[in-house]
């Protein structure tokens, strides 16, 4: 719930946008156009939304165009991201939690870690030796921060997450409940009748304003670290592989598996549940949509598919019939075109 209340010309000011109506009118939460009523705020940034313009209650809507909506009910900001302006008022209006400096009874820190001011270790927490926890630190209950691991100013680490293998955390990261980071890499070498385990040996470093969703696993490295760069957001249950590096401000949704070794651009957008075969290169400002399956290098910018839209069953059932025939069809086509090209060459000799 907000703890915070502001002026709507504040809101104008600190999201950059243009105010369109009452400047004093105080908004203390954000909502949907739907379930808004005085005192909150809104959006549109999609049109399907755009006949629920009519009937809100809310005190002020975020819109692109100002103009293309009916007058009256509520007051205006106008800017050309409503999405992101959004997001801004909203942060303003449920900032995240302050520490509660402190350690609870029930937490067990080693004599060897560094607590830095205003820190806040919750139950059962478990803080390793020499680990290095950074100010206001926020460690949820149940969660282990393991033996030389080191983080950041401002990290909120949630309950249950386990960061081991000496991992190194920058600043403000977020790590939601769940998530594993420095587990070892699945690295196996075979022998006559069964695999034996190539002990992982390295770490992983991660990035200044890094987001990771509830139950990521985060590998480290076998020789050399993994890496996720500055201001990566990862969505929930994403396996990053050892040795594998994501470039700045790149996003991964929810279900994407990256195996080993791979190396991924900055400003990449994964969809949900692709999945990256492993020793890849993949360029800056690349975008994979939902299911895409990459098994080789991508050198260019782009938007890029794979995945296979749902279908009616008896038209998917035809289509997965013919795409076994493909083989044999195309050789049939080969063969009919060299028969042509013999034919028209027959032809021109006749001619001539």
């Amino acid at each position: 719930m907000s703890n915070r209340v502001y002026r709507l010309h504040e809101l104008a000011e600190l999201s950059g946008s243009e105010l369109i109506g009452p400047a004093d009118i105080t908004i203390d939460r954000v909502a949907t156009l739907a379930s808004a009523g005085p005192g909150a705020i809104s959006f549109l940034a999609n049109s399907r939304y755009r006949s629920q313009l009519a009937e809100t209650k809310a005190s002020a809507v975020i819109l692109a165009d100002p103009e293309a909506c009916p007058d009256g009910g509520f007051a205006r900001l106008h800017n050309r991201n409503p999405y992101l302006a959004f997001a801004r008022i909203a942060q303003a209006l449920n900032p995240l939690p302050e520490p509660k400096p402190g350690i609870d009874a029930s937490a067990s820190v080693a004599d060897t870690a560094e607590l830095g001011a205003d820190v806040e270790i919750g139950p059962q927490a478990v803080i390793g030796a020499g680990a290095v926890v950074g100010a206001r630190c926020i460690i949820g209950a149940g969660s282990v921060i393991g033996e030389g691991v080191r983080l950041g100013a401002d990290a909120r680490i949630g309950p249950n997450v386990t960061i081991i293998a000496a991992a190194t955390l920058g600043d403000r990261v977020q790590i939601h409940p769940g998530v594993v980071i420095g587990s070892d890499g699945f690295g196996f070498a075979q022998a006559d009748d069964h695999w034996e385990a190539v002990p992982q040996l390295g770490s992983v470093i991660i990035g200044d304003d890094v987001s990771i969703g509830s139950n990521t696993t985060i590998d480290r490295g076998a020789q050399g670290d993994t890496c996720i760069e500055a201001g990566c957001k990862i969505d929930n249950l994403v396996q990053v592989a050892h040795n594998v590096q994501i470039g700045a401000h790149t996003v991964i949704a929810a279900g994407t598996g990256i195996s080993g070794s791979t190396r991924i651009g900055q400003y990449c957008a994964i969809g949900g549940q692709v999945g990256f075969a492993g020793h890849l290169e993949i360029a800056d400002h690349a975008t994979f949509t939902g299911m895409s399956m990459v098994t080789g290098n991508i050198r260019e910018a782009g938007v890029y598919s794979s995945g296979v839209p749902a279908a009616p069953n008896k038209e998917w059932r035809r289509n997965a019939v013919r795409f076994r025939q493909l083989e044999d069809m195309a050789r049939r086509l080969e063969k009919l075109e060299r028969r042509l090209n013999q034919t028209g060459e027959k032809n021109d000799q006749s001619e001539h």
